[in-house]
């Protein structure tokens, strides 16, 4: 029995060499890292290279790409170019109660190993609890209309925060990179009915953007023309204003002139007056004895 005995110490104890051996190192690659843990307790965490530890059961080593960014698909499954859809998770309810199709791609990453590994069992299923929490309530707190149009961009931030601060709150070691809508519409049973709204409100859209447009035409054109109507007036009362003080002036002259001398005056007057209705007439003026001028003969030229 001996020589027995001594075999099959000698093949355990070859076993053990051999797995010493194979299990006293290991490679971490560039988009890796790894936890090493000694009986079970997580230890040091080693970056890219190829390190060394106590063999197994001494030490384990767990490799994980944390530098790789992992997707999440919500409400549909990709397996190479074949999607499938899952409807009881892209089905949900809106804020005023419509039926609406949502799914999203979630980018995440490994933000530390032993969390990741110790803090829950399964990790990912958390995610996607998560996320399917986050969509739905952003989802039921916006009113059908504004998801089917313009709050795509505005869903797909909310979401996104939501998620990112459930996985603060959860600490699993995961960091959410980004959150990409898909396809935000109604159920294909009324998708048409739906396409038909949409159709009709590019029409009144369109129509507001041609009124916008021939406002912002003659708006600026009827101010101009008004400017410059009252530029014309503006001209006008100054022209006017003028003239009339033009006058004045010419009539307060002949004013003083006639308090000067009114005779003059008068006579100056009564020629310039005759001059002015008569202009074809020759004037012959003679002086008189009797004090008054006398205008003869007059005769046409």
């Amino acid at each position: 029995m001996k020589p027995i005995w001594k075999g099959v110490l000698l093949v355990a104890a070859l076993g053990l060499a051999v797995d010493a051996g194979m299990t006293s190192w290991f490679r971490v690659a560039e988009h890796e890292e790894a936890l090493v843990s000694t009986f079970g307790k997580p230890g040091a965490q080693v970056q890219k290279g190829v390190h060394s530890k106590l063999p197994w059961p001494v030490q384990t080593v767990q490799v994980l790409p944390v530098r790789l960014t992992q997707q999440l698909t919500f409400g549909y499954r990709e397996q190479g170019s074949k999607i499938t859809e899952v409807p009881e998770e892209a089905m949900m309810i809106t804020g005023d109660e419509g039926i609406i199709w949502a799914d999203l791609l979630v980018e995440w990453r490994i933000s530390d190993i032993s969390k990741y590994l110790y803090t829950t069992e399964q990790p990912e299923t958390l995610l996607r609890n998560a996320t399917s929490a986050s969509l739905r309530s952003v989802i039921g707190s916006t009113e059908l209309d504004k998801a089917l149009t313009v709050g795509k961009i505005e869903l797909q931030s909310a979401v996104q925060q939501r998620l990112t601060d459930l996985m603060q709150t959860y600490d699993i070691g995961i960091r959410i990179e980004s959150v990409k809508l898909q396809d935000v519409e109604p159920p294909a049973e009324v998708a048409d009915s739906f396409k038909d709204v949409n159709n009709a409100r590019e029409t009144m859209v369109t129509k507001q953007n041609e009124a916008e447009k021939y406002r912002n035409e003659q708006v600026p054109t009827a101010r101009g023309k008004a400017q410059e109507l009252i530029e014309q007036a503006t001209g006008n009362k100054l022209k006017r204003v003028n003239a009339a003080k033009g006058d004045v002036a010419k009539y307060q002259a002949l004013y003083d002139a006639y308090k000067a001398n009114p005779a003059v005056t008068r006579e100056r007057l009564v020629l310039e007056t005759l001059d002015t209705v008569l202009p074809s007439a020759q004037i012959y003026i003679m002086d008189s004895s009797e004090g008054t001028v006398k205008y003869l003969p007059i005769e046409r030229r």
